[in-house]
């Protein structure tokens, strides 16, 4: 394998990791969250904000893979 195939890979499996990761962490986020919505709707004012919190928090996750894949 050549340096720059061994690069390419780096940056792939980066990438593949640091997005699948908060993918499930988000699916799970909101799944549960609409489950417990679902089970006691009064409990919507409670549960959104948490919920998109924990959300833009996973997703942080995926923006430093993506900004260590751009410095590899």
């Amino acid at each position: 394998m050549t340096p720059e195939s061994m690069e390419l890979l780096a940056k792939a499996i980066t990438i593949a990791v640091g997005g699948v990761g908060p993918a499930l962490a988000i699916g799970k986020i909101g799944s549960k969250a609409m489950e417990s919505i679902g089970r006691n709707p009064e409990s919507v004012d409670k549960l959104f904000v948490p919920m998109l919190l924990g959300m833009a928090f996973a997703e942080a996750i995926a923006i430093y893979a993506l900004v260590i894949t751009f410095i590899l």
